[in-house]
């Protein structure tokens, strides 16, 4: 479900809630102090892209047990 953030007209306090469009109008309609704050969606991001980030050494095992079990002409790289 997406994230909402709504914003408090009277108090000026933004918070942030989960649930359906559906949902999100139902909330709207019924507190007319209350309106949806558009903001840019948070991003995740990841150190995947980095060099000093290594494949953990459980990880290359199992490849290998794959590779040992997955028969004749297999093109697994270990």
């Amino acid at each position: 479900m997406p994230v909402y953030t709504l914003k408090d007209l009277k108090s000026q306090t933004e918070w942030e809630v989960i649930c359906s469009y559906d949902e999100l109008q139902t909330i709207l309609n019924e507190q007319p102090d209350v309106k949806q704050v558009i903001k840019p969606p948070k991003l995740v991001s990841s150190r995947m892209g980095n060099s000093d980030v290594k494949t953990p050494d459980g990880f290359k095992d199992l490849q290998k047990r794959i590779k040992q079990g997955s028969g004749r002409g297999n093109t697994i790289n270990v």
